[in-house]
């Protein structure tokens, strides 16, 4: 028997951008991240199935599936809040052969991103 599954979140507009690697331990700012032309903007799903949690970016019209990223915990590495803004995250796409990416993501609104913090948040409870 598959696994249902559950949508804890969907914000029809985020913006994904190129980020530069990370500076040793200092975490990312979204100030250097070319804020003006993200590379992709689309919708945000936050999914569960089954014990598996997952960021999904989707076509906003197609709802095709851009980029995907499993959360195995929160805080962690899958989802970092920048250190300039509270609306902006940096997470850690992966594909299907299990190769990584990081890539920022950000919202118009903060509100928008309290509720990405919310949904997480309340997951892992």
């Amino acid at each position: 028997m598959s696994d249902y599954e559950r949508v804890l979140l969907v914000k029809k507009e985020v913006f994904v951008y190129r980020i530069p690697p990370r500076q040793s331990n200092r975490g990312y700012r979204a100030a250097d991240w070319n804020l003006g032309e993200p590379f992709w903007t689309g919708r945000l799903r936050v999914v569960s199935k089954g014990n598996d949690l997952s960021i999904q970016l989707e076509d906003k019209v197609s709802g095709s599936l851009f980029a995907n990223c499993p959360v195995p915990s929160f805080p962690g590495i899958a989802v970092e809040s920048v250190l300039d803004s509270s609306r902006y995250f940096v997470i850690r796409l992966m594909d299907t052969n299990g190769r990584t990416m990081f890539a920022g993501i950000g919202f118009a609104e903060r509100g928008d991103s309290f509720d990405l913090n919310v949904a997480l948040s309340d997951y892992f409870k």
